[in-house]
């Protein structure tokens, strides 16, 4: 197969810390007209404490409540009207808020970021109509559509209750009820500092003045402190083979597995998700062949590696039966496949077939500069050097059969999994 040179993806970079401690990247790329401006915040749902779950998803909507000189909604509204977009996404271990806008509107985007992160707006009512928003939003998107819960059941198999990672982003929505407007403003206080916070910029940007425009807003803002967390070790495999059924208006029976795996800054992490892909990445992987072409017992099959930073990741295989099939003739199908993984290995063909999907996703996502801008922010707040995008693409290249192989065999052995099964209501 034949691999693109080495140096295709290495984009410029420069790296400053403000004298507040925020944290500045900037790639300038003066290809078209447009800047990308993420900023990422080092809090996630696993800096939420026990009865108080929910909060970090929670400031997603609450960031857009205005501030001392920013109304309700026209954040999004100025930022539109210049013809650029924005938006925000939280998950265990990140809040990112980011726009894409006309290189002129930097300074737009800037200011709309400090007045927020310096006078975000947190009253009693901005309280309870985000509260309302998320709550509408966990009915719509986990409760009313089918398998939509899948998220929150395979968390609660895979990871104790007290980890940081043992409950959903979307939070408990009892714990959403019960907290106060004293609880969410210490959050912010907390967490939403400039010193706990990755701004990226990618675009038509010369990095002196970008840095010098991002001084002149976010740089005047306080230090507040990085809140300390204490380590979180590595959890042991699974034991035991956990398991949950649930009967639910689904429209055909589904069977999930799922693995604990190491962080997601480890190569280990790097090899079982290849195994995983091997696995079950796209229609040509194990799963699919014989699942939905072989057996034909599922419309669809596949396997998935979630990274992780704090200890421990996931790894994930499922299936969607046909009708008339059930849920045991998934899992035995795809513990057969497992199995085999784990005893034979991959052949090195497949490992090259995952490297080269691998290979084009990561190409995709880095050909857009707002998902460029994301990934530098990633690896600067996860990884602590948001250079290793550059290397990424070697970094997974070089890691050969043998040590996809041993992944499979350390990480995704069949008793070490967990099982959630859904019944169609009969």
């Amino acid at each position: 197969m034949a691999s693109m040179p080495p140096d295709v993806v290495r984009y410029p970079l420069h790296r400053t810390t403000l004298a507040n401690g925020l944290q500045v990247v900037v790639s300038p790329d003066p290809s078209v007209p447009v800047v990308a401006v993420n900023l990422w915040f080092d809090v996630g749902s696993r800096d939420e404490q026990p009865g108080r779950t929910g909060l970090a998803h929670l400031f997603e909507h609450l960031m857009f409540e205005g501030s001392a000189q920013v109304a309700a909604g026209e954040h999004l509204a100025a930022v539109q009207a210049v013809g650029g977009s924005a938006n925000a996404t939280t998950w265990f271990d990140r809040t990112n808020y980011f726009e894409t806008v006309p290189t002129g509107a930097l300074d737009l985007a800037l200011w709309l970021e400090a007045e927020r992160l310096g006078s975000l707006r947190l009253t009693q009512e901005t309280l309870d109509n985000q509260r309302d928003v998320v709550m509408e939003e966990k009915r719509q998107r986990y409760d009313n559509v089918p398998y939509g819960d899948v998220l929150i059941h395979l968390v609660e198999l895979t990871f104790p209750a007290d980890h940081p990672y043992g409950h959903p982003t979307i939070g408990s929505m009892a714990d959403l009820v019960a907290a106060d407007l004293a609880d969410v403003r210490s959050f912010f206080a907390t967490h939403y500092a400039p010193d706990n916070a990755v701004l990226t910029l990618v675009g038509d940007v010369d990095p002196a003045d970008a840095v010098a425009r991002v001084e002149r807003t976010l740089g005047r803002l306080p230090a507040a402190g990085r809140p300390r967390r204490s380590p979180t070790p590595g959890l042991p495999p699974l034991a035991g083979v956990p398991r949950r059924e649930v009967a639910a208006r689904v429209p055909s029976d589904a069977a999930y597995l799922a693995w604990r795996l190491p962080a997601r800054d480890s190569r280990h992490f790097d090899a079982a998700e290849l195994a995983l892909a091997v696995l079950g990445g796209g229609q040509t992987s194990r799963l699919h062949r014989r699942l939905v072409r072989t057996d034909e017992v599922a419309e669809g099959a596949g396997a998935s590696a979630t990274g992780l930073i704090a200890g421990t990741s996931t790894g994930f295989a499922h299936a969607r039966a046909l009708p008339g099939v059930a849920a045991e003739a998934l899992e035995e199908a795809m513990l057969a496949e497992v199995t085999r993984l784990v005893d034979e290995g991959p052949e090195p063909a497949e490992v090259d077939r995952a490297k080269a999907q691998f290979e084009r996703e990561w190409l995709s996502d880095l050909a857009r500069l707002d998902s460029r801008a994301d990934l530098f922010g990633c690896y600067a707040t996860l990884h602590g050097d948001p250079g290793e995008v550059n290397e990424r693409l070697d970094q997974v290249r070089s890691i050969e059969p043998d040590a996809v192989a041993a992944a499979a065999r350390m990480y995704l052995r069949p008793e070490q999994r967990a099982v959630l099964t859904y019944r169609k209501e009969r």
